[in-house]
């Protein structure tokens, strides 16, 4: 009885967690990754130069990104590559993600409105 009891609980926990493969961003970091990454392309598109000229000049930013969350690009696109391939999973990273630069976004523009009074 115990032993079935211990099975079943150990069945129910590993299947609550489902293990990362090697290589792949857990959804907290693909999440602040896809942030930056979002802003800098934000960024690049605010400057006043051609499409071709950005094209060239965004590998720099998002370089820098990487960078900043010390992950190797390949990593990353492991990573995404593996949330892709579950429609939910990339639904809810790129909903986080949102969300996240609408907060960004606001506090920006809260303190541009303070600046200007």
């Amino acid at each position: 009885m115990y032993t079935v009891s211990f099975l079943l609980l150990f069945v129910l926990i590993s299947c609550g967690r489902e293990r990362l493969p090697e290589g792949v961003l857990n959804e907290d970091k693909m999440v602040e990754v896809m942030i930056d990454i979002h802003l800098a392309e934000g960024l690049v598109s605010t400057f006043p130069i051609h499409y071709d000229s950005s094209r060239m000049l965004y590998p720099m930013f998002e370089k820098e990104v990487f960078k900043k969350h010390q992950v190797p690009d390949s990593v990353f696109v492991k990573s995404l590559e593996h949330y892709m391939r579950d429609a939910r999973k990339m639904d809810r990273l790129y909903a986080r993600t949102i969300d996240s630069l609408h907060v960004i976004e606001k506090g920006v523009k809260n303190t541009k409105d303070e600046l200007s009074q």
